[in-house]
């Protein structure tokens, strides 16, 4: 070797490996030659597809009720999470040989690792909006308004973006600290596993086992998407649903005539008071009561019945039938209608029905029928309120703070695994391979 060649060595070599800034352009180079020739781009048709299916199971439900929309934030999670995790989940332990002889004629693993981060990134942005277009195209209606931007999907985008992105960096950490593929593809269900059902929002823990929750990347997400999707105000369904299947059930009770009255009487209970604002009969007008009057078998039976000295009923029926009251104001309306609420307080306030209060009635009847009695609408309201307010939980609040809280764990956990990778790769060179 002459002295000349000797002397432009050392040069190629500073070439090569300029400094931390400049390695982290060219690996990044070097990984978006890899989307592109070795086929890494399928992650995004699969995440479409993924995208879809989950779509299509979920948007009949999702932000229409307090459980179809945690059901659905938790589907979307797990999409998020499952894009993240494969992503990486191989990308460092395929070229663990490549990387030990790279590192030895001295790249910087931080670059290495910073490289992978920004490429994969950029792949999690794409799956993001990709999982949002589909579940939008297949019938997943996304409220317009959000409250860090203008519109909704773009802060629900943020959120999923951060789930997939610290996926992402988790599973790169696990691709650190696999020796081959094989037991990386083995070890990626336990995370999967561990991710979901600890994620602590729709499987009952043990009391125990519930500090794992901080641990995984499923539990601020998915916090963090039920509280935008303000699951705490929409109503509780299940309850209702299964009174209407219960309609044709038979129940019976005994009930006394002063809890039957009290409860009708109870005017503060909004079911009641709808109850007792229905009127019972109608308005008529003068002519219709002379029609009534004239054309009642009743009243024809008793026309020589003597009303009052040498006047009978006939004889005052005639009166008025030749009376100029009919015939100029026949048009007249009167108002012979009541409610139900005035028949109730006549019936409370009689004597005769006050003397036998204590009396015991057995009735049957249907689920239904009490249901049409309240007015089915109303008893549906009503019991989907009632059990949204019992099932509310402060975590899914929908508030700034709350979402920015999610947000920060999200962010911490993507900051640590990146960590985590940069430190398990500086101790590739003592593989015993």
């Amino acid at each position: 070797m002459t002295e000349k060649s000797v002397n432009r060595a050392p040069r190629r070599f500073k070439a090569r490996h300029r400094g931390r800034g400049s390695q982290v352009w060219i690996y990044l180079g070097k990984l978006l030659r890899m989307f592109v020739y070795q086929s890494d781009w399928k992650v995004l048709p699969m995440a479409a597809l993924i995208a879809g299916l989950v779509g299509m199971v979920i948007h009949r439900k999702m932000f229409i009720n307090m459980e179809g929309t945690l059901m659905g934030a938790f589907a979307l999670v797990c999409v998020c999470i499952w894009n993240g995790c494969f992503n990486s989940i191989q990308v460092i332990c395929r070229e663990r040989d490549v990387i030990k002889r790279e590192h030895r004629s001295g790249m910087h693993i931080s670059s290495y690792i910073f490289s992978h981060m920004l490429y994969q990134l950029l792949l999690c942005v794409l799956q993001t909006g990709i999982t949002l277009y589909v579940t939008r195209l297949v019938g997943v209606k996304y409220p317009k308004e959000g409250l860090f931007t203008p519109w909704m999907i773009v802060d629900l985008g943020i959120t999923m973006l951060l789930i997939t992105y610290a996926s992402d960096m988790l599973s790169l950490w696990v691709s650190t600290l696999a020796k081959t593929t094989t037991t990386a593809m083995t070890i990626m269900p336990f995370v999967l596993i561990f991710q979901l059902v600890f994620s602590g929002g729709m499987l009952t823990l043990p009391q125990w086992t519930k500090p794992l929750t901080n641990f995984t990347i499923s539990n601020p997400g998915l916090k963090a998407i039920a509280a935008q999707a303000d699951t705490n105000h929409r109503p509780f369904v299940t309850i209702s649903d299964m009174v209407g299947r219960m309609r044709d059930n038979e129940i019976s009770a005994e009930i006394t005539l002063g809890q039957a009255l009290d409860a009708l009487s109870e005017s503060d209970n909004p079911a009641v008071a709808q109850l007792r604002a229905v009127q019972v009969g109608d308005t008529v007008t003068l002519g219709q009561v002379k029609e009534m009057l004239y054309g009642s078998a009743t009243v024809l039976e008793h026309r020589q019945d003597v009303i009052a000295e040498d006047l009978t009923v006939g004889d005052a029926l005639d009166m008025l039938e030749n009376s100029e009251l009919f015939e100029a104001n026949a048009e007249q309306v009167i108002d012979a209608s009541t409610t139900v609420g005035e028949i109730v307080d006549r019936l409370a306030s009689n004597p005769d029905m006050q003397a036998h209060r204590d009396e015991s009635y057995t009735f049957s009847t249907t689920v239904g029928g009490l249901i049409d009695i309240v007015g089915e609408d109303t008893v549906k309201t009503f019991l989907e309120d009632k059990a949204a307010e019992a099932s509310y939980k402060s975590e899914y609040e929908l508030s700034e703070g709350n979402i920015l809280k999610y947000w920060m764990h999200l962010l911490t956990f993507i900051a640590a695994f990146a960590l985590l990778s940069t430190i398990t790769l500086e101790f590739i060179d003592k593989d015993k391979r």
